[in-house]
């Protein structure tokens, strides 16, 4: 089941809240002792995951479905979908599986079930009853990447559903353009940089006025090398002078889903 990305959180006593964690989304069957994670597109991944099928063995049921999120978490216990592929390389017994749904089971009670797998790396996601827009409130203090909210009583099917809801958690910085590159199908993205260096690139997002002088910019003040020691992409460089208002997810040190909304040029 996938949620409907909305601006705001629902409003109303009708809805349990849960943290959004930053992962990679996995089933986990369990059937007959044998276990298999499976990605949202259908793909066995057990392989990559031993630690989280280990766990998962000792789930007390003969058949059982688990919806959940696999998750590599920081020094304050946030989820870092940046450090989760290397993770699963290089510290899989790191690795922690939050169980928030129940597709299948025997007739037990999934609370239940996962409290009797003791010191297993299988969580179960806490959920809030209480004030969406307060609990979004907390979450983004945080600074983590958003929530989702369940409609009380509804069903869950494949596909995306209303009954589902996601908020998510964005920042706003200003940072220098330092160059322009597109991607296979064309698309351009502001390479962008501040005092700490190079910080990603985001998609160019802007209105026409200011869309125009950007690329007026670009056309005008190229450069043949990176202005970063060091940083080799195939790109356009661009002199410093122009800045750009730029909204990214929070929740990881690396922008994610990152969009210009505004540049500005010295004169």
């Amino acid at each position: 089941m996938q949620p409907k990305l909305v601006d705001l959180p629902p409003a109303g006593d009708g809805w349990l809240h849960e943290i959004k964690y930053d992962g990679y989304r996995i089933q986990i069957h369990v059937a007959g002792g044998k276990v298999t994670t499976y990605t949202r597109n259908g793909f066995d991944w057990t392989d990559k995951f031993p630690v989280i099928a280990k766990a998962a063995r000792g789930v007390p049921a003969r058949t059982a479905i688990i919806d959940g999120e696999i998750c590599i978490q920081d020094d304050r216990g946030v989820t870092d979908f940046g450090a989760l592929p290397s993770a699963i390389k290089s510290r899989p017994h790191d690795l922690v599986y939050f169980a928030f749904d129940l597709l299948h089971l025997d007739g037990e009670d999934l609370r239940d079930l996962v409290d009797q797998v003791p010191g297993s790396r299988i969580v179960l996601s806490d959920e809030y009853d209480g004030d969406g827009a307060a609990f979004f409130e907390l979450v983004s203090s945080h600074n983590l990447e958003g929530m989702v909210s369940k409609k009380k009583g509804s069903r869950y099917w494949s596909g995306h559903a209303d009954a589902w809801k996601k908020t998510k958690c964005w920042t706003v910085s200003t940072m220098q353009v330092i160059g322009v590159e597109r991607d296979k199908q064309g698309v351009p993205y502001a390479l962008l940089a501040d005092d700490r260096g190079y910080q990603g690139a985001a998609l160019v997002g802007l209105p026409g006025s200011l869309r125009t002088a950007f690329w007026r910019y670009v056309e005008g003040e190229t450069v043949a090398t990176a202005p970063i020691v060091g940083l080799k992409k195939k790109a356009n460089w661009l002199r410093p002078g122009m800045t750009a208002k730029v909204r990214y997810l929070k929740g990881s040190d690396k922008m994610r889903h990152a969009v210009v909304q505004a540049v500005d040029i010295e004169r």
